[in-house]
């Protein structure tokens, strides 16, 4: 799959935006059927970031969700401001 196929949007809310600031943590819609390897692929290739860790889960509504915390040294708070967050 595409990079663009793999991440879908990313999720805001008062607990992501949280967690982008003070844990260096992004939160992600990511395909049903993506891996953790092809997420921290996806995100690198998309936002030219190194990955140090995905965490994923099912949510109640059935979506897949993707905890990406990034290595030190690249800053969430940057893509998410690329990305209109904050």
């Amino acid at each position: 799959m595409r990079p663009q196929e793999i991440i879908l949007y990313p999720l805001t809310t008062e607990r992501s935006v949280k967690m982008i600031q003070e844990e260096n943590k992004l939160l992600f819609i990511v395909q049903r059927k993506a891996d953790k390897k092809e997420i921290a692929r996806a995100v690198k290739e998309l936002y030219e970031v190194e990955v140090e860790e995905v965490r994923t889960s099912i949510d109640r509504r059935g979506r897949k969700r993707a905890l990406v915390k990034l290595k030190e040294g690249y800053s969430a708070s940057d893509i998410a401001v690329r990305l209109g967050i904050l």
